[in-house]
């Protein structure tokens, strides 16, 4: 039975959860009732309010499961410093989330990130294999490419220059500063060895646009060599934000993830069988 506005709007309330750094993440927990939980994490310089997490955390819980959709230190309303780089922060931010609602005994049956939060749940798989299912919708696979898009031609060498670069909209309004800093982050984070690390009984989608025009198809190729357990889908004229193609994009992952479902039915069995799928790579 379809349920009224009026009644969803009920079952969603704001979640606050500290991170250890002491600064408090602000998320939308979509309440269905249910045990389960899917963790839905934004891109770069965005929001948990983004068309891709609005859509899949609603499509979760029209299905009955519940959702919860956040914002990484220093973007949206959490709190926080924007920093350029950052992807194991924030993979340490989706920690703090995934421990919070284990306090709430709930069960974290999957992570979901668009564009750079499918980066930061590929670092969280690599780094703590507690969470079975991911989704990396559009994450970059090759992470010292598509700057010169955001900082210009030159920024390398008005980084050595100048020892910061401030990026500025079409407007002209400050966005944010990179450092030497934060762009070592971006560059020392390892997407292949991280790939590497994600352990055979953890299943991962990755989505993409064919049409992708900041992150391009040929990265999903990527990860589909390097994850062991892995299931690549391209959407044909997708672009990075699905514009034309929420419904195809829901759809998708839900499949993924009820696929994923009857596979940890039949896990026990096999780990019995086969020790080998903890070893890492």
């Amino acid at each position: 039975m379809t349920r009224s506005l009026a009644d969803r709007a009920v079952q969603q309330r704001r979640v606050v959860i500290e991170n250890n750094h002491g600064e408090k993440l602000s998320g939308i927990l979509h309440e269905t009732g249910s045990k389960q939980l899917v963790i839905v994490c934004h891109g770069f310089q965005s929001s948990k309010e983004r068309i891709p997490m609005v859509n899949l955390a609603a499509a979760l819980e029209k299905e009955g499961i519940s959702a919860f959709r956040f914002d990484f230190a220093g973007n949206g309303e959490s709190e926080g410093l924007f920093h350029y780089g950052n992807y194991r922060r924030e993979a340490e931010d989706l920690r703090a989330v995934v421990q919070y609602f284990r306090g709430e005994n709930r069960v974290i049956s999957a992570v979901i990130g668009h564009s750079k939060g499918g980066n930061v749940v590929l670092l969280y798989a690599s780094k703590y294999n507690d969470v079975h299912t991911v989704v990396n919708i559009s994450g970059r696979f090759n992470l010292e490419k598509g700057m010169e898009g955001r900082l210009g031609k030159d920024f390398l060498l008005r980084l050595q220059q100048h020892g910061y670069i401030d990026v500025f909209n079409r407007k002209g309004k400050f966005e944010y500063r990179v450092t030497e800093e934060s762009l070592k982050d971006r560059l020392t984070t390892d997407t292949r060895a991280a790939c590497l690390l994600i352990q055979q009984e953890c299943r991962v989608l990755t989505v993409h646009g064919s049409m992708d025009k900041i992150v391009p198809v040929e990265d999903a190729l990527e990860f589909a060599k390097f994850i062991p357990n892995h299931k690549l889908h391209i959407i044909k004229g997708a672009d990075h934000e699905y514009t034309s193609h929420q419904g195809e994009l829901t759809s998708v992952v839900l499949d993924f993830l009820s696929e994923s479902c009857n596979a940890e039915k039949d896990m026990p069995k096999l780990l019995l069988k086969d020790h080998s799928f903890r070893s890492r790579l």
